[in-house]
């Protein structure tokens, strides 16, 4: 186990090193300086508990990636999840809002991080539009897959799965949930918040067709030079697919962790090592083959990331501590984890009879 997390750990060491020079920066005092740390270590702990699912979803795709896409994934991928996705996007979406450059974002979020705090909490509706949308596609697209064939709650996931069928019924469901919600909220915010759920609507067709284009180009060019080419572009798209699935995921932590501090660099240590262990997490289910050896791990991961969907959608009008999103996602995956403990068991206790 060490092995996997070694680096997380090394990493957690010197992000925790900064934040105690930070907070003694900030505050010159023992107290202040133990302050900034614990709020550095709770959003880690915050974030792991909140992409465990992230973690489960991003080894699905990674162990049918090519291995060098893997290894890009998990050197570049930690780079933009960690800097990209929680510096640098955060700042992105103060500068479009307010309408500023980023250097001027970047001043303001070390000069005045109570107004940094109000431009990103009022991008909250657009943040759960497009988030919303997206991670709804991602979880749907799950279970309305007419090659499925096991199934953790049958009774549910075999219908679904028969409905897969129809063209854009997954689509569908998703349009007339944001547009029931946006009745709900200002016409204003309705407006950001259909535009940017259908964003994420298109985003997610984008980047699923790229992967589709790539995947039959491989096929029509047999083997050689260009059908490695064409594994090494799947490989790209994928490595897309997961970006903007880690942005999705990252979204709320980014808005939940104004909660805990207004201070950016205090948000990104702290979020940061929840990303690193992430990673970590994800090549340990990689290398060990735990979603083949746990059967329902991954329909447990779907479920969660359906209801952060539904969660991020409804938000706009009705508050969602952090704590019950994150407990959401964790009690469905430890009862699909518990399921396929019990499955297994009955298997070679069948097996044991038959012997």
């Amino acid at each position: 186990m060490l092995k996997y997390f070694r680096e997380s750990i090394v990493f957690t060491v010197v992000c925790l090193g900064i934040a105690a020079w930070l907070g003694w920066s900030m505050t010159h005092s023992l107290m202040g300086t133990t302050g900034v740390l614990w709020i550095v270590a709770v959003l880690g702990v915050l974030e792991l508990s909140l992409s465990f699912d992230n973690a489960v979803v991003n080894a699905t795709v990674l162990r049918d990636m090519d291995p060098v896409w893997q290894r890009r994934f998990l050197t570049w991928g930690i780079i933009i999840a960690v800097f990209g996705m929680r510096i640098v996007f955060p700042l992105a979406i103060v500068a479009i809002a307010a309408r500023m450059g980023p250097a001027d974002a970047m001043m303001l979020a070390m000069s005045d991080p109570v107004e940094y705090e109000r431009i990103i909490t009022e991008a909250h509706v657009a943040i759960s539009g497009f988030g919303g949308a997206f991670l709804a596609m991602v979880g749907l697209s799950f279970f309305f897959d007419e090659g499925k064939d096991v199934h953790w709650i049958g009774v549910v996931e075999r219908p679904i799965a028969q409905l897969s069928s129809i063209s854009g019924l997954a689509i569908g469901l998703v349009l007339i949930a944001l547009y029931g919600i946006a009745q709900l909220i200002a016409p204003a915010e309705a407006m950001t918040f259909l535009g940017a759920g259908i964003i994420g609507l298109v985003t997610y067709i984008a980047v699923d067709a790229m992967g589709e284009l790539l995947e039959q180009g491989g096929g029509e060019h047999g083997s050689g030079a260009a059908a490695t080419q064409a594994v090494a572009k799947s490989g790209l798209a994928a490595f897309l697919y997961l970006e903007v699935l880690d942005a999705s995921f990252s979204l709320d932590g980014v808005i939940g962790a104004f909660a805990l501090s207004t201070n950016l660099f205090v948000i990104a240590l702290g979020l940061g090592i929840g990303a690193m262990f992430v990673r970590s997490l994800t090549v340990m289910l990689v290398d060990r083959g735990t979603l083949t050896d746990y059967r329902f791990l991954e329909h447990g991961a779907f479920y969660a990331i359906v209801a952060l969907a539904m969660i991020m959608l409804i938000s706009v009008r009705v508050e969602v501590p952090e704590a019950v999103t994150g407990l959401i996602g964790a009690g469905l995956i430890g009862l699909a984890f518990y399921a396929s403990l019990r499955a297994n068991r009955a298997e070679d206790d069948s097996d044991a009879v038959g012997a």
